[in-house]
């Protein structure tokens, strides 16, 4: 992308380039242009395409207007599912374009973005605010930039700045053309509108991404931990496991609760806020059961064996801190096992929150635990072990790990490893008809 003044003609000249494949033919269309006061210079470059359709994927980029953002909730750019009268589909995230607000007002951008692919409740990756996605800190200053793959291309520092009403206009970007993020049935981007989804900014966004209309990563099969007839059905064998234990908690998706009307020192216009109730519960806390280990879980799950590869998630309590197992493989009945890797979450909903008022000062210790206690995380198995395979015996062998939360303090529980439930899937070509 990039974006050019051209002095001998007084032109600002926009451009943005995403390879588009197609397999059969093409139609350009533009729309909502007015031919007596619109001049426009095209060209088209294509090369012929080699690879089968199912290796490559459409180009895709989805507009959405949200003038009134809900309270709470963060707003969802893209959501694959059912796109185009298609359930799922495959492909990468690889970007977006948004206006995040009309009013000269930079505050809406301490929200975070969250991108959570093919079902998983936890986003599998987040930001820490709206302009470090765009490519700044500090809101850029308020200034303008522009790079290859990031930036902040227009806006007033300052209202009063302003020498017509599009100078109130913000807008950011971010390309991952050199970092593509992939996803096997379902994409769903999403950014806060604020630090807590309570700004009311008007925004306008784009999400760029390729999809073809066909999952990739197909769901083969599900244990839930604690239930004892998915357990037997699964050959469960967890000798040194907890009985089952059962947890009312929440996923780290915002706020539980709106804010009364004065919220950090600083008044909402509520009157502007859609779904906003003072006091209402935003997300309500639900229950899970499971089971915890230092030793060494065994399930066998379902595969489709025309694989290449499978995906493990599990849905875990968080309350343990860094949660270490080793990964085992086996035929069924075999007792053939085989190293797979080290499947590591770090960390714990028990943190240290230090914010000292100077730059420069000490570190403050201010332990907090969250009251959110789900997660979801994942392991992928190459495809070596589990290509021609309808079946597939698991191990997982808990290595507790030994580390303080800070010098001298000690993490509330000792490391074990969670299991809630897991969730298995196996990679497959998208098959789908031209």
């Amino acid at each position: 992308m990039n974006i050019r003044y051209d002095y001998k003609t007084n032109k600002v000249e926009l451009a943005c380039y995403f390879p588009m494949p197609f397999f059969k033919s093409a139609k350009f269309e533009l729309y909502g242009i007015k031919p007596s006061d619109t001049k426009i210079d095209y060209e088209i470059r294509f090369e012929p395409f080699t690879s089968q359709a199912n290796k490559s994927s459409y180009f895709h980029a989805t507009y959405k207007d949200i003038p009134v953002p809900e309270a709470g909730k963060d707003l969802v750019l893209l959501d694959t599912k059912n796109t185009e009268g298609q359930s799922d589909w495959s492909g990468n995230f690889v970007g977006t374009s948004f206006i995040f607000t009309h009013d000269c007002n930079l505050g809406t951008l301490e929200g975070d973005p969250r991108f959570f692919f093919d079902d998983s409740q936890t986003p599998q990756a987040q930001g820490t605010g709206t302009e470090e996605w765009g490519g700044g800190g500090d809101y850029w200053g308020g200034r303008n930039m522009t790079l290859p793959f990031a930036g902040h291309p227009c806006g007033a520092v300052k209202s009063e700045d302003a020498k017509n009403d599009k100078d109130l206009i913000h807008s950011a970007y971010r390309f991952l053309l050199a970092d593509l993020m992939p996803f096997g049935k379902r994409a769903v981007i999403q950014l806060e509108h604020g630090g807590e989804n309570l700004s009311y900014e008007h925004y306008e966004t784009v999400t760029f991404w390729y999809g073809l209309p066909a999952a990739s990563l197909i769901l083969t099969d599900e244990i839930n931990m604690g239930n004892e007839a998915d357990e037997r059905a699964h050959a469960y064998f967890s000798p040194q496991a907890s009985d089952v234990v059962s947890i009312v908690s929440r996923y780290e998706w915002g706020i539980d609760h709106f804010p009364e009307n004065i919220w950090g020192g600083r008044n909402l216009d509520t009157t502007k806020m859609k779904g906003f109730a003072s006091g209402k519960e935003v997300y309500p806390a639900h229950q899970e059961t499971g089971r915890f280990t230092q030793g060494s879980s065994e399930f066998t799950v379902k595969l489709n064996p025309d694989n290449y590869g499978a995906l493990i998630r599990r849905t875990l309590d968080y309350s343990f801190p860094n949660q270490k197992a080793e990964v085992f493989v086996a035929d069924e009945l075999s007792g053939d096992w085989r190293y797979v890797g080290i499947w590591y979450l770090a960390g714990s909903n028990t943190c240290i929150y230090s914010d000292p008022r100077g730059e420069l000062d000490l570190r403050l210790y201010n332990v907090q635990t969250s009251n959110r206690r789900f997660r979801d995380d994942e392991f992928l198995i190459p495809a070596q072990w589990t290509q021609g395979k309808s079946s597939l015996r698991i191990k997982v062998k808990c290595v507790p790990v030994v580390r303080e939360l800070y010098p001298g303090r000690p993490f509330t529980k000792e490391s074990a490893w969670s299991e809630l439930r897991y969730k298995v899937y196996s990679y497959v070509m998208p098959d789908f008809n031209l």
